[in-house]
């Protein structure tokens, strides 16, 4: 019976490990800092819209929430992962 070698196996594992962190982990890694910083860097009177589809004006911000002024005029307070973009700042929707 004749003995194979592990080591192409290995090879190509830690190649198809590789291949997935390349083009599946580190692009979404760098996408949740990018989105970390957009949060970070929210100001009072920023436009956003928040992950349930709601457009808002940022009115105040909190540690781990921000309160936002909504077209019809009432405020909501949703948490910062809540947030899923930043639109522009002053452009005065309210």
């Amino acid at each position: 019976m004749p003995t194979t070698s592990v080591w192409p196996l290995i090879i190509i594992l830690v190649l198809v490990f590789g291949m997935f962190y390349l083009f599946m982990l580190r692009p979404l890694r760098q996408r949740e800092k990018q989105r970390d910083r957009m949060v970070r860097e929210l100001q009072k009177g920023d436009m956003v819209i928040t992950a349930g589809g709601v457009y808002g004006q940022v009115e105040s911000i909190d540690e781990d929430s921000v309160v936002l002024k909504i077209e019809s005029g009432a405020t909501i307070r949703v948490t910062n992962g809540g947030i899923l973009n930043r639109l522009g700042g002053q452009e005065g929707m309210v």
